[in-house]
């Protein structure tokens, strides 16, 4: 390592044979660029009671020991050297002084290695040192970076040749350095060891494009074709910036998803896929892959990409939007309602993109909205026809769902119009209709023969149902002349509706003409029916009814003349004979 500081001198010492001392000196290292000169400085010393007249001296390459017959460098006694230094070696200090510096001219490659000096004061006072200076034939300048640069934080570098010729100086330039700095010349230092080093610095911040950024310095000598070369490629720490990333992602449910996460840092980035908190993947590389296999609408939602290292963080989202059709929608709200109430029904569903919703009654749209995951359906004041079934359908561009819902409308009995009773030859027929939600319960009444039959006793009355509508039938069958009254009474827990029902068809003028021996007939009829009806329910009250299945008819209560069912024509039973005898 090279040191900019000049130290002290180190001498070595070395104890001769005879009490005195001998000592030299010299660099251990040298350096000097190809095709110049070299000055390896050196001093020596030696015991003092020796006091030579005159003080010689040789140079040696690589080798301390003449018996080995080293190549001779220089030698004061002969001037004969090796061929390698003929004309290019020559003493530049005075040994008589004890300085004993050696110039080296248009070093070569060959010329490095090791010189030693041995001292020669005549006879037997002659001393080999062995310590050396090693030479270093050098072409390119010496670049020196610090271990570590850091983007935004200002940095020296510095460009240091040899300058150990005294009959050449080398001149410093940078290259590659524009938009980084002014360079500054510091000039010619001394090293620690007594050799010369001219010195050029370099002030500047690196930014993290600077990094990989090849910077060189020139060394020149005037007058001279002599330019050598040297370059170092910075390595710029920086911390991560995300540069690769995907949009926002749409995709459909079921499909493939790969999300990809880029950044540029030195040294590179541990990158990190997360979402909600949890780590999906991570991996210390450039760039990093997220494969998503058969996307569900659970894996909906933002992911972020993380990058560190140990100079700072990065980290960038992206929003993945699954896309799928309708969830079968929910309904929830009153589903039974009393006639008169306010009925609100709230449809809902979820998908992506949000739906069109739509209720529907009968093929009837009610409400829609467009692009909404809710629907509100409200009903003021509901009535009888509100009642029924109702389908609330959402859909999208990847499918539709329905779910189907009943409001059920609870209101007190009506009697409707197609209620009457209608005479056909010897049978009369009442229908009583009644519109109601709960059921109703329905009684026949003929007030003048203070007779009542309801539809519990089916013996009599035959009874139903279809939607709301109950239709209960009375039937009267026989050789009457003259038509009851009969009135119909409909009854559930919000109230109750009477009609005295109106006879239909030709048969009203027919009771006109009976005159009084049909009203006697008539009479007699009524009393057989109501000796009837009392028997029958005294037998009712010791033994219960049989039950029929769906097939069976059920039975018939007649008279001679007059007789009631409890079945229209087609469901007609056999007469029962037991009973004419009323």
């Amino acid at each position: 390592m090279i040191f900019l500081t000049a130290l002290p001198l180190f001498w070595i010492m070395i104890s001769a044979s005879r009490g005195g001392h001998w000592g030299a000196w010299m660099p251990s290292s040298i350096s000097a660029f190809e095709g110049t000169c070299v000055s390896i400085p050196c001093r020596f010393d030696f015991p003092d009671e020796l006091r030579p007249a005159v003080v010689h001296g040789v140079w040696y390459f690589n080798s301390p020991y003449p018996k080995n017959y080293p190549p001779v460098v220089f030698k004061s006694r002969t001037q004969v050297v090796h061929e390698s230094f003929q004309g290019r070696s020559r003493l530049l200090g005075d040994l008589g002084l004890r300085n004993c510096t050696l110039l080296l001219s248009n070093v070569s490659p060959e010329l490095g290695g090791k010189y030693y000096f041995r001292g020669d004061l005549g006879g037997y006072n002659q001393y080999t040192f062995s310590e050396h200076s090693v030479l270093d034939i050098v072409n390119t300048p010496n670049i020196v970076v610090p271990p570590e640069v850091v983007a935004g934080t200002e940095v020296e570098v510095s460009c240091m040749v040899p300058d150990n010729c005294p009959e050449l100086r080398p001149e410093l330039s940078w290259l590659g350095h524009e938009g980084l700095g002014e360079p500054a010349v510091l000039g010619r230092l001394r090293e620690d060891e007594g050799t010369w080093v001219q010195v050029s610095l370099l002030h500047f911040v690196p930014t993290r494009e600077a990094n990989g950024h090849r910077l060189g310095c020139q060394a020149s000598f005037p007058n001279t074709t002599l330019q050598f070369e040297g370059y170092a490629s910075l390595d710029v720490k920086y911390p991560p910036v995300i540069v690769e990333m995907n949009s926002s992602v749409e995709a459909i449910e079921g499909s493939h998803v790969s999300l990809l996460c880029g950044a540029d840092s030195n040294p590179p980035p541990l990158l990190t896929w997360m979402r909600d908190g949890t780590v999906l993947r991570e991996a210390v590389a450039e760039s990093l892959l997220l494969e998503l296999e058969e996307v569900t609408p659970a894996e909906d939602g933002v992911y972020a990409c993380l990058a560190e290292n140990a100079y700072g963080q990065d980290n960038r989202t992206v929003g993945l939007s699954v896309m799928y059709a309708p969830w079968k929608p929910t309904v929830n709200g009153t589903m039974v309602a009393v006639e008169g109430e306010t009925v609100s029904i709230l449809c809902s569903t979820q998908s992506n993109p949000d739906p069109i919703l739509t209720i529907f009654k009968e093929k009837q749209i009610l409400s829609t909205v467009i692009y909404e995951s809710e629907l509100q359906l409200e009903l003021p004041a509901v009535s009888p026809e509100d009642d029924g079934e109702y389908w609330c359908v959402a859909e999208n561009q990847y499918g539709q769902r329905a779910t189907a819902f009943n409001l059920s409308v609870e209101f007190a009995p009506v009697l409707l119009l197609e209620s009457h009773c209608a005479a056909a030859r010897d049978t009369v027929q009442c229908l009583c209709v009644v519109k109601s939600n709960p059921e109703p319960s329905v009684a026949f009444e003929l007030p003048s023969r203070n007779v009542t039959v309801n539809e519990s006793e089916r013996e009599f009355v035959y009874s139903e149902r279809s939607g709301l509508v109950l239709t209960s039938i009375l039937t009267l069958r026989g050789q009457a002349q003259a038509p009851p009254r009969v009135i119909c009474t409909a009854r559930n827990l919000y109230g109750a509706k009477s009609l005295e029902l109106p006879f239909q068809g030709a048969h009203r003028l027919m009771w006109a003409k009976i005159g009084p021996v049909g009203a006697v007939v008539t009479f007699a009829i009524l009393i057989a029916i109501v000796c009837y009806i009392t028997q029958t329910r005294r037998k009712k009250n010791v033994t219960e009814s049989p039950s029929f299945s769906a097939g069976d008819n059920p039975p018939v209560l007649f008279s001679s003349d007059f007789r009631i069912s409890g079945a229209p024509e087609k469901y007609e039973s056999k007469e029962v004979s037991t009973l004419e005898s009323h």
